[in-house]
């Protein structure tokens, strides 16, 4: 009994350490390494831009922001929505990165320190088949909000229903989604020092990538040439042309040579180096926060025509994954008054491809004025910043607390509270938010809402 008692104890400690050691590896992020435009990114923003108390303790816990609606409730189940993980660029973009490294090394003619430092000491490390996959920091993304996620809501998140099944895990089929599952799953299992033991996850694109079964999207969006009409405009607006010049000035490059792409393509990799490595790389040097300014704006134009409000069939897209989140809502609701709740916690892995087309659909970011080319200054106070949305590991958690007077949902953006669209109370009666959303709760069938009419092939609305 004695040698039991002492071994669970070393065991105890040991994993205590282990804990301890997760909160001291954020101690590299040091402050003066993050890049002065890292607040600009769009979605290819770090996390902790977005919660920058992160920074100073990974595991850290708002409990405030977490406690239940009243004292008389109790949280019957969540749902959290997560973008995957940090990851390498894709493919694409690697090979743009490469051209503009190279047109650097052979080309430049300018004199700064930064820029001899990346001829000099920078070497291109990307490699094409990297394409997007997860890298070792979008692992620790995952395993840490885990543990943010278990601590704030322990109740649901919790080792019994853990190790009894009632936490399903479903993701996309990209690896990058299957392997931020994983290490979800490892969060909890160093949390609650479980050894030898694996955990499955159900795949189905069906769900986390929506947008590759719906035709309408397919045909009237993405092989649309038209359909980003106004992120076309704008790479050729003034104040991209600025940019342009300002770089080729700074590098003493001919200006013709200084296209959006290769300015992009600067802006990705001082992105990727800090996201990845967390260096505030020589890269970063070369932009200006009106420069950065533009490009997340850019960035924030190809989500917004691409996956938000631009176009109907974005947000109709999501259907699918809409209707899933309420019948488990509901399910929960019928399983908790006659019997227990057999599902306490849903984790469901995707894309912020995934996030925002929902996002949209239920209202959520929806500026008065739409996003255009032509309308970049006016746009500086818009709430649809991708920067703030969707960075990696982007998390849409819904909580169901059972109280007094009746079901209530809170809805969480990256572990902050915030009001559902239209509705002017935190935390409101889960009969007021379907009421809310009844239109779509009666509608938006994603077979019907995705159908290709063959009437409108050519003549789309877009």
């Amino acid at each position: 009994m004695r040698l039991t008692r002492g071994l669970l104890k070393r065991n105890l400690v040991l994993s205590a350490l282990g804990i301890i050691m997760f909160r001291f590896s954020s101690a590299y992020f040091q402050k003066s390494t993050i890049p002065a435009i890292a607040n600009y990114f769009g979605t290819k923003g770090r996390y902790e831009e977005v919660n920058p108390y992160l920074i100073d303790d990974i595991l850290s816990v708002n409990k405030s922001l977490s406690k239940p609606p009243s004292p008389d409730c109790r949280a019957i189940h969540l749902t959290a929505i997560i973008r995957h993980g940090t990851r390498y660029p894709t493919t694409k973009n690697i090979k743009r990165m490469k051209r503009f490294y190279s047109l650097i090394v052979n080309e430049s003619k300018g004199t700064y320190a930064w820029l001899r430092d990346i001829k000099n000491n920078w070497e291109m490390w990307y490699t094409e088949d990297m394409d997007g996959k997860l890298v070792e920091k979008g692992r620790d993304d995952h395993r840490h909000l885990a543990m943010r996620l278990a601590t704030s809501f322990p109740t649901l998140i919790s080792v019994d229903n853990f190790q009894s099944n009632r936490i399903k895990f479903i993701t996309s089929s990209k690896h990058r989604c299957v392997d931020s599952v994983e290490a979800f799953q490892e969060g909890l299992q160093r949390l609650w020092h479980i050894q030898d033991k694996r955990y499955s996850q159900e795949i189905n694109d069906s769900l986390m990538r929506f947008f590759d079964k719906c035709k309408k999207f397919i045909e009237n969006v993405d092989n649309n040439k038209t359909a980003l009409l106004e992120v076309d405009l704008f790479k050729s607006s003034d104040e991209m042309k600025n940019v342009q010049r300002r770089i080729a000035e700074l590098l003493q490059i001919p200006l013709s040579d200084i296209t959006p792409d290769m300015v992009e393509a600067a802006f990705f990799l001082c992105s990727y180096e800090f996201a990845i490595k967390t260096v505030n790389s020589p890269w970063c040097n070369m932009f200006e926060k009106t420069d950065a300014q533009v490009l997340e704006y850019k960035n924030d134009l190809k989500q917004y025509w691409k996956r938000g409000y631009g176009h109907d069939i974005n947000r109709k897209s999501s259907c699918s994954l809409f209707h899933d989140l309420f019948r488990r809502l509901d399910q929960t609701a019928y399983d908790y008054r006659f019997g227990q709740v057999a599902e306490a916690v849903t984790v469901q892995v995707g894309h912020a491809e995934t996030l925002l087309p929902l996002l949209s659909l239920m209202g959520f970011f929806h500026d008065e004025m739409p996003l255009t080319a032509a309308n970049f200054h006016a746009q500086h106070g818009r709430t649809f910043r991708t920067s703030q949305i969707v960075p990696y590991a982007a998390n849409l958690v819904f909580v169901l607390y059972d109280c007094n007077e009746g079901l209530r949902l809170r809805f969480l953006l990256n572990e902050k509270p915030i009001n559902f669209p239209g509705i002017n109370q935190p935390d409101p009666l889960y009969r007021t938010v379907r009421d809310h959303y009844s239109d779509l709760l009666h509608g938006c069938d994603f077979d019907k809402e995705c159908e290709l009419r063959k009437a409108n092939r050519r003549n789309s609305e877009l």
